[in-house]
């Protein structure tokens, strides 16, 4: 519940002094990078843990969240002003050019501010605490985890972000996790309004230990500043549920953290994901395996499971499309946001609201992901299959966009079913309600729906390139030249920007609206 409190005459001091005491630290940070050529990294991140701990006590001095909060508003305001205009250096660095000729910049001086004053609206009050704990973390550690990552020098970790994280800068982070998250668990104790109130010292810090892994992962993860926003976003999320849903035990969640955990380092141990799509597994498994429970782990595991094998299966045939789709069968970070994003964002939902119609459409949108994988992976499989485009019906070749087959699409139902077999299985009792028979075809026909969604934006916007060296259209946007030279390959159709995972990510919402909406109405009947 959104909580803005009237202001308070005893907070006009303490706002002041907020102000001031930021506008000092900012003006600091340009006077020693300017004027005294202190290193800019070093500066920023000396900033950045200064206001993790301002922050922390800002609830200390204030009564109301009003004031914190256009604080919090005004400063993301003045960041981003910044950030065009380049008159605050020391808070954004130099622009960052990647391999693909990309120039980036960071967005953290924005989304730091703009994450406390989210938490503000929610947590200010009883669950303040958490707001404390959540930004304290990220101003101490994330800023230890760039200076010693920087520092060090350090062993970087291959395929997992565009912007180059150390095994150094990680184990800072984790390290330096713990000890906060340990230290306010035990300190916030009397503030526990729930599932937390009576638990040992030893669960709090096992706890502890599994949040320090999650933000770790969360800011090896992310680049260009997205960590500053979702680390503390994170562990606020998982001690609130905690702590208010009386369906979410901590020993349920740290089991589901444990399985998770052994699921992304199997994953990289057969080749299933690489070290970002591992890593985004483990953020992912841990939030719905362990606050989701049973019910809505087995048909994510059933897509999981079933799919990777499939796109396994079949390597000599499907081999010559290797270089035409974007991406092979061992997955990234892209592919399992695209694939488990929305499925992702509806556990978060349903933990927040309870709302049973939800279970629907995390169905719906795995039997859409299902149905995409099996359409294609079958469809390339298949002995002889003749593809048409979905928008002319002219025949192309297989594994084309926006091309479709009768072995596929036969198969992206046969998949969407399994999918919401798996929760028969359970004896679900939302599905006992709405119906076996309804709900299997209402989850089957939202899993082909999507696909065929997925084909009609593959046919039509999604992004396709002549590849000049091998004469053939592929997805990828370059190319390997044979004097291993990357080569920019000609956009034929289609947007830059609309490659195949946010294709996916729109046949993923698409499965999942058909499948509420239907649902809600059947019942409502």
């Amino acid at each position: 519940m959104v909580n803005i409190q009237s202001p308070s005459p005893q907070d006009m001091p303490s706002f002041f002094l907020l102000l001031t005491l930021i506008g000092f630290f900012l003006v600091l940070g340009e006077l020693l990078a300017r004027k005294f050529s202190v290193n800019p990294l070093v500066v920023r991140k000396v900033i950045h843990l200064c206001m993790g701990v301002v922050m922390f006590f800002i609830p200390s001095y204030f009564i109301s969240s009003l004031y914190p909060l256009l604080t919090a508003l005004l400063f993301a305001g003045v960041g981003l002003l910044s950030l065009k205009a380049g008159f605050l250096k020391s808070l954004h660095g130099e622009p960052v050019v990647t391999q693909e000729g990309e120039t980036v910049v960071s967005y953290g001086p924005v989304l730091f501010p703009l994450a406390f004053a989210l938490q503000a609206l929610f947590l200010w009050g009883e669950h303040v605490w958490i707001l404390q704990t959540s930004m304290l973390t990220l101003g101490v550690s994330d800023a230890l985890a760039a200076l010693v990552g920087a520092g060090a020098g350090g062993r970087h970790i291959e395929n997992l972000t565009k912007s180059r994280k150390s095994v150094e800068g990680s184990i800072a982070m984790f390290f330096s996790s713990l000890v906060i998250l340990s230290v306010s668990l035990f300190v916030f104790r009397d503030a526990f309004t729930g599932g937390l109130i009576g638990q040992p010292a030893s669960m709090l810090f096992t706890l502890a230990l599994l949040l320090a892994l999650l933000v770790t992962a969360v800011e090896a993860l992310l680049s260009w500043g997205l960590d500053n926003f979702f680390i503390p976003l994170a562990i606020a999320y998982v001690l609130y549920v905690i702590d208010v849903n009386s369906m979410v035990t901590i020993d349920g969640f740290l089991l589901g953290g444990l399985f998770a955990l052994f699921m992304a380092i199997f994953s990289i141990k057969v080749k299933f994901l690489d070290n970002s799509g591992a890593t985004a597994t483990f953020l992912l498994g841990t939030t719905i395996f362990g606050i989701g429970g049973l019910v809505w782990t087995v048909p994510m595991l059933t897509f999981y499971l079933l799919s990777s094998v499939l796109s396994k299966l079949g390597h000599k045939r499907k081999a010559k499309f290797d270089l035409v789709f974007e991406k092979g069968s061992q997955r990234d970070a892209g592919q399992v946001y695209a694939n488990g994003g929305v499925a992702w964002i509806m556990m978060v939902i349903y933990s927040l609201t309870g709302d049973p119609y939800i279970f629907f459409a995390y169905l719906g949108t795995l039997a859409a992901v299902q149905a995409d994988t099996w359409a294609t992976e079958i469809g390339t499989m298949w002995p002889n299959a003749k593809a048409r485009l979905i928008t002319t019906f002219k025949d192309v070749p297989v594994g084309t966009s926006g091309g479709v087959s009768i072995p596929g699409t036969s198969a992206s139902f046969i998949g969407s079913l399994l999918i919401c077999s798996s929760a028969v299985l359970l004896n679900v009792s939302w599905i006992s309600q709405v119906g076996i028979v309804q709900s299997l075809l209402v989850i089957g026909f939202s899993g082909l729906f999507a696909g065929l969604v997925d084909s009609f934006f593959g046919a039509t916007v999604q992004a396709q390139y002549f590849d000049p060296i091998r004469q053939k259209v592929t997805e990828r946007t370059h190319s390997v030249a044979p004097d291993g030279s990357r080569v920019s390959n000609e956009l034929l159709k289609g947007y830059h920007f609309v490659n195949n995972d946010l294709v996916n990510t729109l046949c993923a919402i698409s499965g999942s609206a058909v499948a509420y909406m239907v649902v809600r109405n059947l019942v409502s009947l």
